[in-house]
């Protein structure tokens, strides 16, 4: 899950990652204009951006306790096990729907524990443990295979030939960590926390890669620029619970699931 930020003795809205990925969905739908094109081929580029963490699935429904802070552990601290199954799950879920899907779903668990294929510089298989080392490179080890066989597999065909050639298939990978991170900007900080931000390596379909900013605005807004959507507006939205804290060995996953779930939305503007 993702567990937003809030302001002192205000709850906490906890975010599953379904429906994190749904927002993403919604971004991946609106983006594309005179500017930037849209991703080819489009459908699927939507699918698997709207369901890129689907492997979180059965880690968010243990609705599991962080010992630390009363709450469901936040994405970036549940444990490494955890881990290891969302990031071979995500992959396998979208592997069902089409091996185009399952490739980029690969990519992605692939590129966040080795920098993000360079876009970052954070390589968190560096960061693991001994303990969990082993596990984590043999899941990592079967990706790459999954890759290399759904390439092989696409390639048989000339029109998906055509989507895994490396710019084509970079690009799709960088819209994905662009739509996710726009996304993250929003879920993981509350409102009042939020400040100007920047993407980077944002793809315009046409050779050239974008710094993509955001600014708040004071109406409650955010601006971008350069503008990416179509339109001159986009407002998207998320559920989630909004959650306090609670004791060790209260039924937590009682309280959780009988919290309703409460939507945010989040206006974007062309800067």
């Amino acid at each position: 899950m993702i567990i937003q930020t809030a302001i002192e003795g205000k709850p906490n809205f906890a975010i599953e990652q379904p429906d994190h990925t749904r927002t993403c969905g919604q971004l991946a739908r609106a983006f594309g204009n005179a500017n930037f094109a849209q991703p080819t081929p489009r459908d699927l580029v939507v699918y698997i951006v709207e369901h890129h963490d689907e492997g979180w699935a059965p880690i968010d429904a243990l609705r599991e306790q962080s010992p630390t802070t009363g709450l469901p552990h936040h994405l970036t601290q549940t444990p490494l096990p955890y881990l290891i199954q969302t990031s071979k799950g995500s992959p396998e879920f979208n592997e069902k729907h089409h091996a185009y899907c399952g490739l980029l779903s690969s990519m992605h668990t692939y590129g966040l524990f080795n920098g993000r294929y360079g876009l970052s510089d954070f390589i968190f298989i560096d960061k693991i443990s001994a303990e969990h080392k082993a596990a984590a490179d043999a899941m990592l080890a079967d990706e790459l295979t999954r890759q290399a066989r759904l390439k092989a597999d696409l390639g048989t065909d000339p029109t998906s030939q055509t989507w895994i050639q490396d710019g084509a298939l970079f690009n799709n990978y960088k819209l994905l960590q662009f739509f996710d991170t726009l996304a993250l900007y929003f879920h993981t900080t509350h409102a009042e926390g939020r400040k100007e931000g920047k993407f980077l390596n944002v793809p315009d379909g046409k050779g050239t890669d974008h710094t993509v900013n955001i600014t708040p605005r004071e109406d409650g807004s955010y601006s971008l620029s350069p503008w990416v959507f179509e339109g001159d507006s986009l407002e998207i939205s998320v559920e989630g619970r909004y959650i306090t804290a609670q004791p060790q060995g209260i039924d937590f996953k009682a309280i959780f699931d009988n919290t309703p779930k409460e939507k945010q939305t989040y206006k974007l503007v062309r800067g």
